[in-house]
């Protein structure tokens, strides 16, 4: 007996999105809803291309029409990222839909290899990604990108990004001598910094990941008073020293109220390429217990591993020099977690009118 639309639509009325905690049909996720006697296709537009529950939504999604009397269901997939509630676009890097920090409460944890190796996961989704150097002291990301270059300006009055590896990529490293030190105070570094957010086009974007110097300094207070970001990856290690600074860390955010997206224990432990054995040189599982203690989500683990560290010292991130590789499926699982966890901010915005049984903007 053919369905109808109508009940089609009901039925996935009663779909939720395991991260939002929405049904589609509010979050405006269903698209090209069509129903031909017993068949049903449909577009089903999630919040990210990097969404870490795909395939339930989908399960979730044939149960439902079938259960409704749906004898076939195809689904189509897109993806529209959307910005989280109170991002300043227009003000300090126009085109972009979220800010993501990285932040870390001490030097060392291996901060800007989880940003580059997050960035170049995203765009591995098809997302729209950039990097931004925050560290102005001490730039990395020339390095573990492969970048030498100057970047240029097409209009004179904006940068271009270089790209690597599917992102756009800028850091103080690029507009000075390698072998130079930037004998700068705070209000130097941090005005630096904010001439790059405002001054380099970085066109459109869904996310722009800025690699912070460590600890609860000048930039990451500055950047909390003049960007509205996404919210904060937090970088840890698993041993008790790393772990008390990051909870530092946290504790700044919470006072500048930057959201904390989450936290990943990165060099987790070591595991032996010729015998398998595990070896937990800085401990390991220590990130996690601190995640729970301090309320917030456990984004994933990464080993500390030879080929992570091969690939940023030759500027080509594990993620993109083997993206099959198990190192490489790690921060990619923290890439799906990071945007999910940067889709929930949505949550916070004003749920829209639903007209017709579909949401309007």
């Amino acid at each position: 007996m053919p369905i109808s639309k109508d009940s089609a639509l009901a039925a996935l009325r009663t779909v939720m999105d395991p991260e939002l905690h929405r049904d589609l049909v509010s979050l405006d996720m269903v698209k090209d809803l069509a129903v031909d006697g017993t068949a049903v296709s449909l577009k089903v537009e999630l919040t990210t291309p990097a969404c870490p529950l795909k395939d339930t939504i989908g399960k979730d999604v044939e149960a439902a029409l079938k259960a409704a009397g749906a004898s076939s269901v195809k689904i189509a997939w897109g993806a529209q990222v959307r910005s989280a509630p109170g991002v300043q676009q227009g003000q300090v890097a126009p085109g972009v839909k979220n800010i993501i920090l990285v932040g870390a409460g001490k030097g060392g944890v291996g901060k800007s290899t989880v940003s580059i190796n997050l960035a170049v996961s995203l765009a591995q989704t098809g997302a729209k990604v950039g990097i931004l150097d925050a560290d102005i002291y001490g730039p990395s990301i020339p390095i573990l990108t492969g970048l030498d270059e100057r970047p240029t300006s097409v209009d004179g009055k904006r940068i271009s990004p270089l790209h690597a590896h599917g992102v756009s990529v800028m850091s103080i490293g690029f507009l000075i001598d390698p072998d130079q030190a930037l004998i700068w105070r705070g209000p130097m570094a941090t005005g630096a910094l904010l001439q790059l957010l405002r001054d380099v086009d970085w066109g459109e974007l869904d996310y722009l990941v800025l690699d912070l110097p460590p600890g609860t300094g000048d930039i990451p207070l500055t950047l909390a008073q003049n960007v509205k970001a996404a919210g904060v990856v937090l970088v840890s290690t698993p041993q008790d020293v790393a772990l008390a600074d990051v909870i530092r860390a946290k504790l700044m955010f919470d006072k500048v109220n930057i959201p904390i997206l989450g936290l990943v224990e990165n060099m987790s432990a070591f595991i032996c390429p010729h015998c398998s054995h595990e070896t937990a040189i800085f401990d390991k599982g220590g990130a996690k217990k601190a995640a729970e203690k301090m309320g917030v989500r456990f984004l994933g683990e990464v080993p500390i591993d030879l080929a992570i560290r091969q690939g940023g010292d030759q500027g080509v991130p594990v993620c993109a020099g083997a993206p099959e590789s198990p190192q490489a499926m790690a921060f990619a699982a923290v890439a799906r977690n990071v945007a999910g966890a940067v889709s929930q901010q949505v949550m916070k915005a004003p749920r829209l009118p639903v007209i017709g049984g579909q949401a309007r903007a």
